[in-house]
């Protein structure tokens, strides 16, 4: 039965590195799974710091719009998958035009996925609730959608940690 590890917290709170750091520490391959497909200068470079913070003997699948199929080889493996990040695969989805449900029930299938593979994975995810409310109804509804599917992944998840001004915040599972 498959581990999830799921972090959550602000925009540079820490989330990613903390990830690594996890997955760092457990003996078994490491495969990092990018959700981000950039679209300007700016966010390609924010890719590529981001590439610099993970040791480059891992497996990067980049970018990975199709999770679920992705997830459905790659967790037959004992290994350690960083799925970063959840937030930006649904916006993936979302500009996509899939409706409010249809994303939803994917990102339960990728929890579903993962729980009964054989891998240990770690997703990474924006707490985008804590924040002012979007003025625009496109950005209401990611906030919504994105709320959601983050209750659903901590809710299968085993450990669940919560980022601030990096330092993680142990909110589920195991010793605290």
């Amino acid at each position: 039965m498959g581990k999830l590890i799921f972090i959550t917290g602000g925009s540079r709170s820490g989330k990613s590195s903390l990830a690594v750091k996890i997955a760092s520490k457990i003996k078994k391959k490491k495969v990092f799974i990018a959700t981000c497909i950039p679209q300007d200068r700016e966010m390609k470079e924010r890719v590529r710091l981001h590439r610099l913070n993970r040791p480059s003997s891992w497996k990067t699948i980049e970018p990975s719009p199709d999770l679920l199929c992705l997830l459905s080889r790659e967790t037959k493996e004992n290994c350690v998958l960083i799925i970063d990040c959840l937030t930006l695969f649904v916006s993936g989805l979302l500009m996509r035009k899939r409706k409010e449900e249809a994303i939803k029930s994917e990102v339960k299938k990728v929890a579903e996925t993962i729980k009964k593979g054989k891998a240990t994975a770690v997703i990474v995810s924006n707490e985008v609730g804590c924040g002012l409310v979007p003025e625009n109804r496109l950005g209401r509804l990611f906030r919504d959608i994105a709320g959601s599917c983050n209750q659903d992944i901590a809710g299968y998840a085993d450990e669940v940690f919560y980022m601030v001004a990096g330092i993680p915040i142990k909110i589920k599972g195991g010793p605290r």
